[in-house]
C-alpha cells in the first residue's frame, strides 16, 4: 500500500520572491541545456553527461556577463543568501 500526503506551504513575501527567482533561474538553465542537447542530437554527437551540462550551463554560465545573475541564487535553496534575511525554512 502506498501512502500519500498533501502539504500546503505559506511562504513569507521574502520567501515567495526567492522562490520565484530560483524557479526562473532553473527554467533558464533547463532551456539552455535542452537547446544544447537537441542541437547535439541533430548533429549526431554523443549525449552529454549530467556533470558536463552542469559545468556548461551553471558553473561556466555564471562567469559570463549575459548570465552572471545566476549567481544571485543559491545552488542550495535552503541555504541563506549573502545579504538576505536568512532564507531557508522557518521551523
Amino acid at each position: 500500500m502506498k501512502a500519500r500526503f498533501k502539504y500546503r506551504i505559506y511562504p513569507t513575501p521574502g520567501q515567495k520572491y526567492r522562490l520565484a527567482k530560483l524557479f526562473g533561474c532553473v527554467r533558464v538553465v533547463w532551456n539552455d541545456s535542452l537547446a544544447f542537447c537537441q542541437q547535439r542530437y541533430k548533429s549526431g554527437e554523443k549525449k552529454s553527461t549530467n556533470s558536463e551540462l552542469q559545468k556548461l550551463f551553471i558553473t561556466q554560465s555564471k562567469k559570463t556577463e549575459e548570465r552572471e545573475w545566476l549567481s544571485e541564487v543559491s545552488t542550495h535553496p535552503s541555504a541563506p543568501l549573502p545579504g538576505g534575511d536568512g532564507g531557508g525554512c522557518n521551523h
